[in-house]
Protein backbone atom coordinates (compact mmCIF):
# COMPACT_ATOMS: atom_id res chain seq x y z
CA UNK A 1 0.00 0.00 0.00
CA UNK A 2 2.97 2.56 0.62
CA UNK A 3 4.18 2.13 -3.06
CA UNK A 4 1.11 3.70 -3.97
CA UNK A 5 1.13 6.28 -1.14
CA UNK A 6 5.22 6.88 -1.78
CA UNK A 7 4.53 7.83 -5.54
CA UNK A 8 1.56 10.20 -5.21
CA UNK A 9 3.64 12.15 -2.42
CA UNK A 10 6.84 11.99 -4.52
CA UNK A 11 4.52 13.38 -7.46
CA UNK A 12 2.44 15.87 -5.02
CA UNK A 13 6.09 17.26 -3.52
CA UNK A 14 7.22 17.58 -7.07
CA UNK A 15 4.46 19.96 -8.22
CA UNK A 16 5.45 21.74 -5.10
CA UNK A 17 8.74 22.27 -5.85
CA UNK A 18 8.29 23.34 -9.83
CA UNK A 19 5.80 25.60 -8.58
CA UNK A 20 8.62 27.25 -6.68
CA UNK A 21 6.42 27.25 -3.44
CA UNK A 22 8.47 24.58 -1.23
CA UNK A 23 9.22 25.61 2.04
CA UNK A 24 13.03 25.28 2.53
CA UNK A 25 14.27 25.62 5.84
CA UNK A 26 17.29 26.98 7.35
CA UNK A 27 19.15 26.35 10.20
CA UNK A 28 20.24 28.53 13.11
CA UNK A 29 23.04 27.69 15.35
CA UNK A 30 23.13 30.57 17.61
CA UNK A 31 19.76 31.76 20.08
CA UNK A 32 17.25 33.63 18.59
CA UNK A 33 18.43 37.48 18.33
CA UNK A 34 18.61 40.14 15.81
CA UNK A 35 21.57 38.48 14.25
CA UNK A 36 22.02 35.27 13.85
CA UNK A 37 24.20 31.82 12.48
CA UNK A 38 22.04 30.54 9.66
CA UNK A 39 21.95 29.33 6.28
CA UNK A 40 20.58 26.48 4.47
CA UNK A 41 20.26 22.81 5.22
CA UNK A 42 23.68 21.18 5.18
CA UNK A 43 25.54 23.96 4.80
CA UNK A 44 27.62 26.09 7.44
CA UNK A 45 25.97 29.40 8.59
CA UNK A 46 26.98 32.77 8.40
CA UNK A 47 25.82 36.03 10.84
CA UNK A 48 22.74 37.31 9.05
CA UNK A 49 20.80 40.25 10.24
CA UNK A 50 17.19 38.58 11.24
CA UNK A 51 13.82 39.95 9.69
CA UNK A 52 11.59 37.06 9.93
CA UNK A 53 10.94 35.93 13.40
CA UNK A 54 8.61 37.23 16.05
CA UNK A 55 10.83 38.52 18.49
CA UNK A 56 9.15 42.06 18.20
CA UNK A 57 10.84 43.54 21.75
CA UNK A 58 14.38 41.35 21.69
CA UNK A 59 13.50 39.41 24.28
CA UNK A 60 14.18 36.07 23.32
CA UNK A 61 18.06 36.12 24.58
CA UNK A 62 17.36 38.60 27.07
CA UNK A 63 20.07 37.60 29.85
CA UNK A 64 17.02 37.88 32.80
CA UNK A 65 14.89 35.76 31.12
CA UNK A 66 17.40 32.76 30.16
CA UNK A 67 18.54 32.79 33.98
CA UNK A 68 14.72 32.69 35.20
CA UNK A 69 14.49 29.45 32.93
CA UNK A 70 17.86 28.52 34.76
CA UNK A 71 17.13 28.59 38.09
CA UNK A 72 13.43 27.25 37.69
CA UNK A 73 15.47 24.33 36.02
CA UNK A 74 17.35 23.50 39.25
CA UNK A 75 14.15 24.58 41.41
CA UNK A 76 11.35 22.70 39.57
CA UNK A 77 12.74 19.86 37.47
CA UNK A 78 12.79 19.77 33.86
CA UNK A 79 8.85 18.86 33.27
CA UNK A 80 5.49 18.00 34.94
CA UNK A 81 5.05 14.93 33.74
CA UNK A 82 1.43 15.85 33.97
CA UNK A 83 -1.64 17.61 33.56
CA UNK A 84 -2.46 20.26 35.29
CA UNK A 85 -5.97 18.21 37.13
CA UNK A 86 -4.24 15.35 38.03
CA UNK A 87 -0.58 16.65 39.62
CA UNK A 88 0.61 19.11 36.92
CA UNK A 89 -0.12 22.40 38.97
CA UNK A 90 2.89 24.25 40.39
CA UNK A 91 2.60 27.41 42.20
CA UNK A 92 4.52 28.75 39.31
CA UNK A 93 1.63 28.21 36.65
CA UNK A 94 -0.71 30.18 39.72
CA UNK A 95 1.69 32.91 39.81
CA UNK A 96 1.69 33.05 35.79
CA UNK A 97 -2.29 32.85 35.60
CA UNK A 98 -2.49 35.46 37.73
CA UNK A 99 0.25 38.45 36.59
CA UNK A 100 -1.58 37.49 32.62
CA UNK A 101 -4.67 38.85 34.39
CA UNK A 102 -3.65 41.57 36.01
CA UNK A 103 -1.30 42.76 32.93
CA UNK A 104 -4.48 42.21 30.45
CA UNK A 105 -7.22 43.01 32.99
CA UNK A 106 -9.36 40.70 32.91
CA UNK A 107 -10.93 38.55 35.72
CA UNK A 108 -8.97 35.02 34.96
CA UNK A 109 -6.75 33.20 33.08
CA UNK A 110 -5.82 29.76 32.06
CA UNK A 111 -2.16 28.39 30.34
CA UNK A 112 -1.98 26.41 27.61
CA UNK A 113 1.33 25.07 25.60
CA UNK A 114 0.93 26.91 22.81
CA UNK A 115 -1.77 30.05 21.89
CA UNK A 116 -3.10 26.72 19.04
CA UNK A 117 -4.15 24.86 21.80
CA UNK A 118 -5.61 28.06 23.98
CA UNK A 119 -8.00 28.27 20.62
CA UNK A 120 -8.71 24.77 20.23
CA UNK A 121 -9.87 24.33 23.52
CA UNK A 122 -12.41 27.04 23.44
CA UNK A 123 -14.81 26.54 21.27
CA UNK A 124 -16.36 23.01 21.80
CA UNK A 125 -17.05 23.56 25.39
CA UNK A 126 -18.51 27.08 24.99
CA UNK A 127 -20.26 26.22 21.54
CA UNK A 128 -23.04 24.08 20.61
CA UNK A 129 -25.59 23.13 17.91
CA UNK A 130 -27.87 26.21 19.58
CA UNK A 131 -25.18 28.75 19.05
CA UNK A 132 -23.21 30.80 16.07
CA UNK A 133 -20.01 31.37 15.76
CA UNK A 134 -18.99 34.20 13.04
CA UNK A 135 -15.21 34.67 12.06
CA UNK A 136 -12.78 37.08 10.34
CA UNK A 137 -11.93 35.54 6.90
CA UNK A 138 -8.78 36.15 7.38
CA UNK A 139 -7.94 34.53 10.94
CA UNK A 140 -5.41 32.15 11.95
CA UNK A 141 -5.41 28.42 11.00
CA UNK A 142 -5.45 27.73 14.85
CA UNK A 143 -8.57 29.75 15.06
CA UNK A 144 -10.55 27.92 12.32
CA UNK A 145 -9.57 24.81 13.46
CA UNK A 146 -10.87 25.34 16.75
CA UNK A 147 -14.12 26.35 15.03
CA UNK A 148 -14.27 23.14 13.20
CA UNK A 149 -14.54 21.45 16.62
CA UNK A 150 -17.81 23.08 17.66
CA UNK A 151 -20.76 21.95 16.30
CA UNK A 152 -22.31 25.55 15.93
CA UNK A 153 -23.87 27.76 12.87
CA UNK A 154 -20.43 28.84 11.24
CA UNK A 155 -20.61 32.75 9.42
CA UNK A 156 -17.72 34.30 7.98
CA UNK A 157 -17.04 37.64 7.20
CA UNK A 158 -14.52 39.64 4.40
CA UNK A 159 -11.82 41.15 6.79
CA UNK A 160 -12.35 43.55 9.09
CA UNK A 161 -15.22 44.73 7.20
CA UNK A 162 -17.97 45.81 9.31
CA UNK A 163 -20.81 45.81 6.53
CA UNK A 164 -20.62 42.41 6.34
CA UNK A 165 -19.71 41.28 9.85
CA UNK A 166 -23.28 43.18 10.19
CA UNK A 167 -25.01 41.70 7.61
CA UNK A 168 -23.56 37.83 8.79
CA UNK A 169 -24.73 38.90 12.51
CA UNK A 170 -28.57 39.59 10.84
CA UNK A 171 -28.08 36.28 9.26
CA UNK A 172 -27.77 34.93 13.24
CA UNK A 173 -30.41 36.85 14.30
CA UNK A 174 -33.02 34.95 11.25
CA UNK A 175 -31.92 31.63 12.42
CA UNK A 176 -34.19 29.27 13.92
CA UNK A 177 -37.41 31.15 12.64
CA UNK A 178 -35.85 34.68 14.07
CA UNK A 179 -35.46 33.05 17.08
CA UNK A 180 -31.55 33.99 16.41
CA UNK A 181 -28.99 31.66 18.54
CA UNK A 182 -28.49 30.77 22.09
CA UNK A 183 -25.24 32.27 22.08
CA UNK A 184 -23.01 34.09 19.19
CA UNK A 185 -19.57 35.52 19.12
CA UNK A 186 -17.80 37.18 16.88
CA UNK A 187 -14.35 36.07 16.22
CA UNK A 188 -10.81 37.93 14.97
CA UNK A 189 -7.25 38.41 15.03
CA UNK A 190 -5.95 41.27 16.68
CA UNK A 191 -3.55 41.53 13.91
CA UNK A 192 -3.66 39.42 10.84
CA UNK A 193 -0.34 38.14 10.59
CA UNK A 194 0.08 37.65 6.64
CA UNK A 195 -0.69 41.65 6.31
CA UNK A 196 0.13 43.29 9.23
CA UNK A 197 -3.29 45.04 9.48
CA UNK A 198 -5.80 45.89 12.73
CA UNK A 199 -8.69 44.27 13.40
CA UNK A 200 -11.34 46.97 13.71
CA UNK A 201 -12.03 46.50 17.30
CA UNK A 202 -13.81 49.44 18.14
CA UNK A 203 -16.72 49.00 15.54
CA UNK A 204 -16.71 44.96 16.28
CA UNK A 205 -17.49 46.06 19.99
CA UNK A 206 -19.91 47.95 18.81
CA UNK A 207 -21.63 45.71 16.49
CA UNK A 208 -21.72 43.01 19.04
CA UNK A 209 -23.36 44.82 21.54
CA UNK A 210 -26.28 46.07 19.13
CA UNK A 211 -26.69 42.19 18.46
CA UNK A 212 -26.16 40.82 21.65
CA UNK A 213 -22.52 38.50 20.81
CA UNK A 214 -19.72 37.85 22.72
CA UNK A 215 -16.54 38.98 21.28
CA UNK A 216 -12.86 36.96 20.66
CA UNK A 217 -9.74 38.20 20.22
CA UNK A 218 -6.39 36.41 18.78
CA UNK A 219 -4.11 38.95 19.82
CA UNK A 220 -0.87 36.61 19.37
CA UNK A 221 0.50 39.46 16.98
CA UNK A 222 0.05 41.99 19.99
CA UNK A 223 0.19 41.30 23.24
CA UNK A 224 3.46 42.74 24.53
CA UNK A 225 3.82 46.11 22.52
CA UNK A 226 0.76 47.07 21.21
CA UNK A 227 -1.33 49.45 23.28
CA UNK A 228 0.27 52.00 25.58
CA UNK A 229 1.27 49.31 28.40
CA UNK A 230 1.90 46.93 25.92
CA UNK A 231 -1.88 44.56 26.87
CA UNK A 232 -2.43 44.24 22.87
CA UNK A 233 -5.19 45.88 20.52
CA UNK A 234 -7.98 45.97 22.80
CA UNK A 235 -5.90 48.90 24.63
CA UNK A 236 -4.83 50.00 21.17
CA UNK A 237 -8.59 51.05 20.92
CA UNK A 238 -9.65 51.50 24.00
CA UNK A 239 -12.20 48.60 24.27
CA UNK A 240 -10.21 46.35 26.96
CA UNK A 241 -13.34 45.92 29.14
CA UNK A 242 -15.81 44.60 26.37
CA UNK A 243 -14.04 41.61 25.06
CA UNK A 244 -15.03 38.96 26.22
CA UNK A 245 -12.21 36.13 25.47
CA UNK A 246 -8.73 36.85 24.78
CA UNK A 247 -6.51 34.35 23.77
CA UNK A 248 -2.17 34.67 22.80
CA UNK A 249 0.97 33.50 23.02
CA UNK A 250 4.36 33.58 25.19
CA UNK A 251 6.00 32.61 21.97
CA UNK A 252 6.43 36.12 19.70
CA UNK A 253 6.82 39.11 22.20
CA UNK A 254 6.67 37.53 25.55
CA UNK A 255 10.25 35.64 25.23
CA UNK A 256 9.75 33.92 22.10
CA UNK A 257 9.45 30.27 23.63
CA UNK A 258 6.58 28.83 23.77
CA UNK A 259 2.66 28.75 25.49
CA UNK A 260 -0.40 30.37 25.59
CA UNK A 261 -3.54 31.35 27.58
CA UNK A 262 -7.03 31.92 27.63
CA UNK A 263 -7.62 34.93 29.77
CA UNK A 264 -11.12 36.81 30.18
CA UNK A 265 -14.35 36.54 31.83
CA UNK A 266 -14.22 34.39 34.86
CA UNK A 267 -16.60 31.60 34.24
CA UNK A 268 -15.71 30.98 30.70
CA UNK A 269 -12.35 30.21 32.08
CA UNK A 270 -13.98 27.87 34.60
CA UNK A 271 -15.36 26.35 32.05
CA UNK A 272 -12.20 25.41 29.89
CA UNK A 273 -10.51 24.33 32.76
CA UNK A 274 -13.59 21.36 33.28
CA UNK A 275 -13.62 20.39 29.44
CA UNK A 276 -11.12 22.06 27.43
CA UNK A 277 -9.34 18.97 25.71
CA UNK A 278 -6.10 20.51 25.32
CA UNK A 279 -6.18 21.06 29.02
CA UNK A 280 -7.29 18.20 29.73
CA UNK A 281 -5.25 15.38 27.88
CA UNK A 282 -1.87 17.91 27.55
CA UNK A 283 1.24 18.13 29.97
CA UNK A 284 1.46 21.32 31.65
CA UNK A 285 3.95 24.27 30.46
CA UNK A 286 7.14 23.10 31.19
CA UNK A 287 8.34 25.44 34.81
CA UNK A 288 11.61 26.97 33.11
CA UNK A 289 8.76 28.45 30.24
CA UNK A 290 7.04 29.34 33.45
CA UNK A 291 9.47 31.50 35.29
CA UNK A 292 10.89 32.94 32.21
CA UNK A 293 7.56 33.80 31.11
CA UNK A 294 6.94 35.51 34.68
CA UNK A 295 10.40 37.10 34.22
CA UNK A 296 9.41 38.27 30.31
CA UNK A 297 6.23 40.24 31.59
CA UNK A 298 8.12 42.15 34.24
CA UNK A 299 10.14 43.68 31.73
CA UNK A 300 7.96 44.19 29.55
CA UNK A 301 6.05 46.57 32.21
CA UNK A 302 9.33 48.39 31.68
CA UNK A 303 9.54 48.08 28.15
CA UNK A 304 7.99 51.85 26.84
CA UNK A 305 11.69 52.12 25.45
CA UNK A 306 11.46 49.12 23.37
CA UNK A 307 8.42 49.62 21.97
CA UNK A 308 9.16 52.91 20.59
CA UNK A 309 12.52 51.49 19.28
CA UNK A 310 10.00 48.84 17.54
CA UNK A 311 7.41 51.17 15.94
CA UNK A 312 10.42 53.62 15.20
CA UNK A 313 12.09 50.71 13.20
CA UNK A 314 9.01 50.01 11.82
CA UNK A 315 8.15 53.84 10.42
CA UNK A 316 11.83 53.86 9.20
CA UNK A 317 11.38 50.71 6.91
CA UNK A 318 8.59 51.41 5.60
CA UNK A 319 9.61 55.07 4.59
CA UNK A 320 12.92 53.82 3.07
CA UNK A 321 11.17 50.92 1.13
CA UNK A 322 8.83 53.29 -0.06
CA UNK A 323 11.53 55.32 -1.98
CA UNK A 324 13.25 52.93 -3.10
CA UNK A 325 10.02 51.43 -5.04
CA UNK A 326 8.90 48.67 -3.39
CA UNK A 327 5.10 47.81 -2.93
CA UNK A 328 4.30 47.27 0.70
CA UNK A 329 1.10 47.32 2.54
CA UNK A 330 -0.24 49.94 4.45
CA UNK A 331 -0.35 49.96 7.97
CA UNK A 332 1.25 50.84 11.41
CA UNK A 333 2.29 47.48 12.65
CA UNK A 334 5.95 46.07 12.86
CA UNK A 335 4.76 43.33 10.05
CA UNK A 336 5.82 44.47 6.85
CA UNK A 337 4.63 42.64 3.76
CA UNK A 338 6.64 43.30 1.04
CA UNK A 339 4.61 42.38 -2.39
CA UNK A 340 5.83 40.18 -5.60
CA UNK A 341 2.89 38.77 -6.45
CA UNK A 342 4.49 35.83 -7.87
CA UNK A 343 5.51 32.86 -5.80
CA UNK A 344 8.76 31.56 -7.50
CA UNK A 345 9.76 35.90 -7.96
CA UNK A 346 9.54 36.02 -3.72
CA UNK A 347 11.55 32.53 -3.32
CA UNK A 348 14.50 33.79 -5.37
CA UNK A 349 14.61 37.35 -3.30
CA UNK A 350 14.28 35.85 -0.36
CA UNK A 351 17.53 33.66 -1.13
CA UNK A 352 19.15 36.57 -2.33
CA UNK A 353 18.58 38.10 0.59
CA UNK A 354 20.56 35.79 2.55
CA UNK A 355 23.30 35.62 0.26
CA UNK A 356 23.11 39.24 0.65
CA UNK A 357 22.85 38.81 4.73
CA UNK A 358 19.56 39.24 5.80
CA UNK A 359 17.29 36.42 6.26
CA UNK A 360 13.70 36.86 5.00
CA UNK A 361 11.21 34.32 4.66
CA UNK A 362 8.71 34.33 1.37
CA UNK A 363 5.02 33.68 1.54
CA UNK A 364 3.10 32.06 -1.18
CA UNK A 365 -0.18 29.57 -1.57
CA UNK A 366 -1.99 28.45 0.63
CA UNK A 367 -0.61 30.31 3.09
CA UNK A 368 -1.57 33.65 1.09
CA UNK A 369 -3.99 33.81 -1.43
CA UNK A 370 -2.94 32.56 -4.97
CA UNK A 371 -1.27 36.18 -7.02
CA UNK A 372 -0.35 37.80 -3.13
CA UNK A 373 2.77 35.93 -2.43
CA UNK A 374 4.98 38.21 -0.60
CA UNK A 375 7.95 38.40 1.91
CA UNK A 376 6.72 39.38 5.03
CA UNK A 377 9.38 41.78 7.22
CA UNK A 378 9.17 41.78 11.06
CA UNK A 379 10.90 44.80 12.60
CA UNK A 380 12.48 44.25 16.10
CA UNK A 381 13.49 46.18 19.05
CA UNK A 382 16.32 44.27 18.77
CA UNK A 383 17.35 46.00 15.66
CA UNK A 384 19.32 49.39 14.87
CA UNK A 385 18.77 51.90 12.32
CA UNK A 386 22.04 50.51 10.41
CA UNK A 387 20.33 47.05 10.59
CA UNK A 388 17.05 48.66 9.07
CA UNK A 389 19.01 50.42 6.55
CA UNK A 390 21.29 47.35 5.61
CA UNK A 391 17.72 45.12 4.87
CA UNK A 392 16.69 47.73 2.44
CA UNK A 393 20.08 48.04 0.53
CA UNK A 394 19.44 44.08 1.20
CA UNK A 395 16.22 44.03 -1.09
CA UNK A 396 17.63 46.68 -3.49
CA UNK A 397 20.71 44.34 -4.39
CA UNK A 398 18.88 41.83 -4.37
CA UNK A 399 16.19 42.40 -6.67
CA UNK A 400 18.49 43.67 -9.15
CA UNK A 401 20.39 40.25 -9.01
CA UNK A 402 17.41 38.50 -9.60
CA UNK A 403 16.20 41.08 -12.37
CA UNK A 404 19.41 40.44 -14.30
CA UNK A 405 19.31 36.66 -13.70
Amino acid sequence: MYTDLKDQLTAELTEIEEAGTFKHERVITTPQSGRVMAGPVGRDGTEVLNFCANNYLGLADHPDIVSAAKQALDERGFGMASVRFICGTQDLHLRLEQAVTDFLGTEDTILFSSCFDANGAVFGPLFGAEDAIISDELNHASLIDGIRLSKAARFRYRNADLEDLRAQLEAVAALRDGKGARRTVIVTDGVFSMDGYLAPLEGICDLAEEFGALVMVDDSHAVGFMGATGAGTPEHFGVSDRIDIYTGTFGKALGGASGGYVSGRREIVAMLRQKGRPYLFSNSLAPSIVAATLTALELVEGSAELRGTLFRNAELFRRRMSEEGFELLPGEHAIVPVMFGDAALAGRIADAMLEHGVYVTAFSYPVVPQGKARIRVQLSAAHTEQDVEAAVQAFVASRAAVQEG
